[in-house]
C-alpha cells in the first residue's frame, strides 16, 4: 500500500516536471515571439489584409506667357482587381475583356495571379469606369490616378513633349523640368476581410502632393499663327516637313516653335516617332546662303569692307581648288550688299578669300555656330564647325555660303537675332518662371547676354544689306509685309543623303529675318525641309514668313510704319536664294 502511495506520487511529480517543462517552453516561446519578433509578426499579419499602393499627386501645369493651360493632370480611375476572388466567377474575364477593349487571354493571366492585387487597366477613360462600376463585379476596384491631358492637342506639342502612364516626362519640356513637374506620393491602403474583400480605402499623410508649376515664354496666339502658316506652306510646296521659330531678339525669349508634321502627346504612341522630337533644337542642317550675312559682317568687322566694296562675280562660275562654284543668275561686279541682295555664292567665295578663314571662324563661332546655345530644352545639338586650321581654300569658300558646316534651327535664329539686337548674342529661354501649386514663384529667369558677336555700327550696315534682300528683285521679295520693313535673308541647300554625299533633287528651302526693320520686335526663321514643286528659299520659305510675320505683328499691335501706297512692290523674274 505504501508502495503503491509512492508509486502514484512519483508519477505525479514526473508529470508536474514535464509539464512544467512544457509549460516553461510556451512561455519562453511566446516571450521571443512577443519581444523578439513582434515587428516581424506585425508585417505577416498586416499582409494578410492589408495592401499599400503608391499614390502619386497631381503633377504640375503647364502655362503659356499669358497664364493659358497648355499641359495640365486631370483626375482618372485605374480599374484593379483582387485575383482570389474575381477569379471565382467566370464571366469576370468576359466582361472585362468586353468593357474595356483588352486582351481577354491577359486578363485572364493577370486574374489568375498568385499576387493579391493587379492591374487590369490604368487611367481608364470615365465611359469605361463608369461601365465597369455599374455592373458590380466581384473583386474588381477602382483606384483613383492622374492623367496627363494636352488641351490644345498637337499645338507645340513636340517642344511640350509628353508623359508615360507613371506620370514621368518623357520628352521635351515635360522630360527637362521632370524634377521639378512631378508630384510627390502617397500611399493608399487597401483593407480586406477574411475573404479577401476589400472593405475600405484609406488614405496615409497628408491630401496633397502637387508639383511645381512651368510659366513658359511661349504664346499660345503666336504659337497657333505659326504653325497653321508652317502647315499650309508645306502643302503649296509638297514639302515632308518644315520648322518654324518666333524670338523676341531683345530676349532671347521663344514666342513660338513649331513643327510639322504634327502629332497629339495625348496619344504619341499612335504616332511615328520621328514626330516626337523637337528638331529645331536636335537635329544639325547645311544652312545654306543665310550664312552669307554672317560673312558680310565679318568683312565689314574684320576686313575693311564696306557696304558698296565691289567684288567680281566670274560671270556665273568660278573655280575654287577642285570645285567649280555657280551661281543661279550669272553676274558681274557686285557690292557687297548685292552679293547679298542677289545671294550670289560666288561673291561670298571673295568675301571668304579677302576676310581669310581665320576671321571668317572667330565670326562664326561668336554668333554661336558650333556650340550649344543653352536652351532648356533636351537634347541640344552642337552643330558642326570645324576649326578653321583644318580648312581647305574650297573648305573656306563654301562655308562662305552655308555649305561644309551645319547649324542647328535655333542657333541660326539666334544669331540673325543678334544682328537686330545691336549685334548683342542673348541666350534663348523657353521657361520664365517655375511656381508652385499656389502661384507662388520659387525661381525666374531673366533674359541673359552671351556675349557681343559685332559692334553696333557692323551690326547696322547688315541690317541695311538685309532689308535689301527683301526689296524688289532681291532673292526675298515675297517676304515683304504690308506697312512694315523687313530685315531678311533666303537659303537653299542641298541635303546630304546617309553616306555624306549630296542627294539629289533634295533641299531644304530656308528664310531667315526680322521685324520691324529699324526696332525689331520679333525675329523669325522659316524652314522647308525636301519641297517638291519649287525648292528657292525665296520662294517656298519666304511667303510662310510673311504670313507668321504679319499675323504676329498685328496681334502684338506693333504700329505699321508704311500706310499701304508706300509699300515697296515686288515680283520680277524668279526670285532664289
Amino acid at each position: 500500500m505504501k508502495s503503491e502511495r509512492q508509486k502514484r506520487r512519483r508519477r505525479i511529480t514526473i508529470s508536474g516536471v514535464v509539464f512544467a517543462l512544457v509549460f516553461a517552453v510556451i512561455c519562453g516561446r511566446a516571450v521571443y515571439l512577443q519581444v523578439f519578433c513582434r515587428s516581424w509578426l506585425a508585417q505577416q499579419a498586416s499582409s494578410e489584409y492589408e495592401k499599400s499602393l503608391r499614390y502619386p499627386g497631381k503633377r504640375g501645369a503647364i502655362y503659356d506667357a499669358l497664364g493659358r493651360e497648355m499641359a495640365l493632370s486631370v483626375d482618372a480611375t485605374s480599374i484593379a482587381a483582387y485575383p482570389k476572388r474575381a477569379a471565382s466567377s467566370p464571366d469576370t474575364a468576359r466582361i472585362l475583356t468586353q468593357a474595356l477593349n483588352i486582351d481577354i487571354s491577359e486578363v485572364h493571366r493577370r486574374l489568375n495571379s498568385d499576387r493579391s492585387f493587379v492591374w487590369i487597366k490604368r487611367q481608364a477613360s470615365p465611359r469605361e469606369a463608369g461601365a465597369i462600376r455599374s455592373l458590380k463585379l466581384e473583386g474588381v476596384d477602382f483606384i483613383p490616378e492622374h492623367s496627363r491631358f494636352y488641351p490644345n492637342r498637337t499645338l507645340a506639342a513636340q517642344m511640350l513633349g509628353f508623359t508615360g502612364i507613371d506620370g514621368r516626362g518623357l520628352e521635351g519640356l515635360e522630360f527637362y523640368y521632370d524634377a521639378y513637374l512631378k508630384a510627390g506620393a502617397g500611399k493608399f491602403t487597401v483593407l480586406k476581410d477574411a475573404l479577401g474583400r476589400g472593405f475600405d480605402l484609406a488614405q496615409a499623410g497628408p491630401s496633397d502632393y502637387g508639383g511645381n508649376n512651368l510659366i513658359l515664354t511661349i504664346d499660345k496666339t503666336v504659337q497657333f499663327i505659326a504653325e497653321d502658316a508652317l502647315e499650309a506652306g508645306i502643302a503649296r510646296s509638297g514639302a515632308a516637313s518644315g520648322m518654324a521659330i518666333v524670338m523676341v531678339p531683345a530676349t532671347g525669349q521663344i514666342l513660338a516653335l513649331a513643327h510639322y508634321p504634327f502629332f497629339n502627346p495625348n496619344a504619341f504612341a499612335e504616332f511615328d516617332r520621328n514626330a516626337w522630337r523637337n528638331r529645331a533644337v536636335t537635329d544639325p542642317f547645311e544652312p545654306g546662303s543665310t550664312i552669307k550675312i554672317f560673312a558680310a559682317a565679318a568683312a565689314i568687322e574684320h576686313g575693311g569692307c564696306r557696304r558698296d566694296t565691289i567684288f567680281f562675280c566670274e560671270k556665273g562660275s568660278y573655280q575654287v581648288g577642285d570645285y567649280r562654284i555657280h551661281d543661279t543668275t550669272p553676274h558681274g561686279w557686285l557690292t557687297l550688299e548685292n552679293v547679298i541682295k542677289y545671294s550670289s555664292n560666288i561673291g561670298a567665295v571673295k568675301v571668304g578669300e579677302m576676310i581669310g578663314p581665320e576671321n571668317l571662324y572667330q565670326t562664326l563661332r561668336d554668333f554661336g555656330f558650333g556650340d550649344k546655345t543653352g536652351i532648356d530644352c533636351p537634347g541640344e545639338a552642337s552643330g558642326s564647325l570645324p576649326h578653321f586650321r583644318r580648312w581647305s581654300r574650297a573648305r573656306t569658300g563654301t562655308i562662305s555660303y552655308g555649305h561644309g558646316m551645319a547649324s542647328t534651327a535655333l542657333q541660326l535664329i539666334t544669331a540673325v537675332s543678334a544682328i537686330a539686337n545691336d549685334g548683342i548674342l542673348m541666350k534663348p529661354y523657353i521657361v520664365q518662371a517655375i511656381t508652385d501649386r499656389m502661384g507662388r514663384p520659387i525661381e525666374q529667369f531673366a533674359p541673359r547676354k552671351v556675349r557681343k558677336a559685332i559692334s553696333a555700327a557692323t551690326a547696322s550696315v547688315v541690317r541695311g544689306m538685309m532689308r535689301s534682300v527683301v526689296s524688289e528683285g532681291g532673292t526675298g521679295a515675297r517676304a515683304a509685309l504690308n506697312g512694315y520693313a523687313v530685315c531678311g535673308k533666303t537659303g537653299t541647300a542641298r541635303k546630304t543623303d546617309q553616306y555624306g554625299a549630296y542627294a539629289e533633287q533634295k533641299y531644304t528651302a530656308s528664310f531667315v529675318g526680322f521685324a520691324p526693320a529699324s526696332r525689331p520686335a520679333v525675329s523669325i526663321l522659316v524652314i522647308i525641309d525636301e519641297p517638291t514643286r519649287q525648292y528657292y528659299g525665296g520662294l517656298v520659305a519666304a511667303p510662310v514668313f510673311k504670313q507668321i510675320a504679319q499675323g504676329v505683328l498685328n496681334y502684338l499691335n506693333v504700329p505699321p510704319r508704311y500706310g499701304p501706297n508706300q509699300l515697296t512692290a515686288f515680283q520680277k523674274g524668279e526670285e532664289s536664294g
